[in-house]
C-alpha cells in the first residue's frame, strides 16, 4: 500500500470528522459575513415604512425614536448584533436543523479537499527529499509544502464552497419566505445553468487561494512545530499521543483562520451576492472595507477561532490514528505500534 493512499484515505477520514463537528458554527459564521449584503432589501423596506410613519405621527417621541432606530439599522445593514444573537435568531426562526442546511455539500467538500490536501502534503514533502528515520525537513520546508497543497486543494474545494454558502444564506433576507434551492443538486444545477461554470462554480476563486495557501503555510507549519516542540528530549515522533496531535491540531486550526481571515469574508460575500460575482476580489475587498472597516472584514473571526479549536484537534487526530491503522497491518513499517503494549501511541 502506497504512502499517497493512506495519505487520501486518512484525509477524508480526518476532513469529514471534522466538518460534522463544526458545520453548525461554520453557518453561523457565513451568516455573519453576509448579513450586510443581503438585508440590503430589508433596510430599503424598513427605512420606507420608518419614514411613512414618522411623517403621520411626527410629534410622537417614541415613533421618532423608533424611527431613528430603524433606520441607523437600516444604515449599517446589519441583522445580528454578534454570534450568540445570530445562533440564538437562527434557531428561533429557522429552526435547529436550519444550521445543517446545506451540508451535504460541504461534507463532500471536506472529504475531497482534506484527502487532496494531505495527499498533496506528503507528496511534495517526498518531492522535497523527505525519508523518514533518514532525512527530515525543517518546518520552513513543511510549512511551504502545506502552501503548495493549500493552492492544489484551492481548485478542489472552491465548486462546494459556492454551494455551501448559497445553502447557508438561503432564505436568511428578509422577506424570503420560499426555498430557493430544493436541495444541494439543485444549487449545483441552477448555478451551472444560469452562470456557468467559470462564473458560478468558482466564483470566489482567487480569494480561496488567499485564504488557502497563507492558511495552509500556517497550518501543517503550525502543527508540525507545536508537535516537534511536545517531543520529549531525546525522543522522536514514536513518543507522541494521540493528545499531543490534538494540541497540534488545535492550536494550527486557529493559525490557519488568523493567517487571512478577510480572504474568506470577501470570498463569502462574492459566493452569496450574486451583484458580486462579476466584480474582482479587490474591488469586493475594499467595498466591504469601505462600508464596515475592518470589522466588517474579521466579522465572525471569534465564532471561526473558537471552532477551529476541536474541529481542527479531531481532523489531525482522526488523520494521525488513521495511518497508524494502516501501518499497524502493514508488515512493512511499524513505526507506529509501541512494541511494548502494541497499541496504536504515535506517527
Amino acid at each position: 500500500m502506497t504512502e499517497g493512499y493512506r495519505d487520501f484515505v486518512a484525509g477524508t477520514v480526518g476532513g469529514f470528522s471534522g466538518k460534522l463537528l463544526d458545520y453548525p458554527l461554520d453557518t453561523v459564521k457565513v451568516l455573519l459575513q453576509t448579513q450586510t449584503s443581503l438585508s440590503s432589501s430589508r433596510s430599503s423596506c424598513a427605512t420606507t415604512t420608518s419614514a411613512a410613519s414618522s411623517s403621520s405621527s411626527s410629534a410622537m417621541t417614541t415613533n421618532n425614536a423608533s424611527t431613528a432606530s430603524t433606520t441607523a439599522s437600516a444604515t449599517t445593514g446589519r441583522v445580528y448584533r454578534g454570534a450568540i444573537h445570530c445562533l440564538r435568531h437562527t434557531i428561533e426562526t429557522r429552526g435547529f436543523l436550519s444550521l445543517y442546511r446545506g451540508i451535504t455539500s460541504p461534507l463532500l467538500g471536506a472529504m475531497a479537499e482534506n484527502a487532496v490536501l494531505f495527499l498533496s502534503y506528503g507528496e511534495v514533502r517526498r518531492m522535497m527529499g523527505e525519508r523518514p528515520g533518514e532525512v527530515e525537513l525543517g518546518i520552513l520546508q513543511l510549512a511551504m509544502a502545506g502552501g503548495v497543497a493549500g493552492a492544489i486543494g484551492a481548485f478542489v474545494l472552491n465548486p462546494f464552497e459556492v454551494m455551501k454558502v448559497q445553502m447557508q444564506v438561503m432564505n436568511s433576507a428578509a422577506g424570503t419566505t420560499t426555498r430557493k434551492y430544493a436541495g444541494t443538486m439543485d444549487c449545483f444545477v441552477q448555478t451551472v445553468r444560469n452562470e456557468g461554470i467559470a462564473k458560478g462554480l468558482y466564483r470566489g476563486q482567487t480569494s480561496l487561494l488567499l485564504r488557502e495557501i497563507p492558511g495552509n503555510f500556517c497550518w501543517y507549519g503550525t502543527y508540525e512545530a507545536v508537535c516537534k516542540y511536545q517531543i520529549p528530549e531525546g525522543g522522536t515522533k514514536r513518543d507522541l499521543g494521540i493528545s499531543n496531535h490534538m494540541i497540534g491540531g488545535a492550536t494550527a486550526g486557529v493559525a490557519y483562520w488568523t493567517a487571512f481571515y478577510p480572504a474568506d469574508t470577501v470570498g463569502s460575500q462574492m459566493r452569496a451576492n450574486p451583484t458580486y460575482a462579476s466584480r474582482n476580489f479587490a474591488d469586493v475587498f475594499f467595498d466591504v472595507y469601505r462600508k464596515e472597516g475592518w470589522r466588517g472584514l474579521y466579522r465572525g473571526w471569534g465564532i471561526t477561532a473558537i471552532r477551529a479549536v476541536p474541529a481542527h484537534a479531531l481532523i489531525f487526530a482522526m488523520y494521525e490514528q488513521t495511518i497508524c491503522l494502516f501501518r499497524r497491518f502493514d508488515p512493512d513499517t511499524v513505526d507506529c505500534i509501541d512494541e511494548r503494549s502494541g497499541s496504536i501511541s504515535h506517527f
